[in-house]
């Protein structure tokens, strides 16, 4: 994670730091960016950044207490949603 002059964790990352952040290629949240599938994110001139809650929020859909838990949201995979419609996925938001 990338670290301010004081030590600190910075308030926004760039992709490979937000995706090191939650165990992802870059590439995959490349891909999350491009099919509107993925956490929010900021385009700072020509540079795409992702604020810390951000990241943190997209990743706690995901969260499951047992197999058997629909939870309250979903992380979809790093592919388009009516690929998954055809498919026969699930698309819950």
């Amino acid at each position: 994670m990338s670290l301010s002059p004081t030590g600190q964790p910075l308030p926004y990352l760039r992709t490979p730091d937000a995706a090191r952040l939650l165990g992802l290629s870059a590439r995959t949240l490349e891909k999350h960016r491009c099919f509107g599938t993925g956490p929010a994110y900021h385009k700072l001139g020509g540079r795409v950044v992702y604020a810390v809650g951000d990241l943190q929020s997209w990743a706690d859909q995901g969260h499951r207490q047992s197999t058997s838990d629909p939870g309250h949201g979903i992380v979809h995979p790093a592919r388009r949603l009516d690929e998954q419609l055809q498919r026969g996925g699930p698309v819950r938001r």
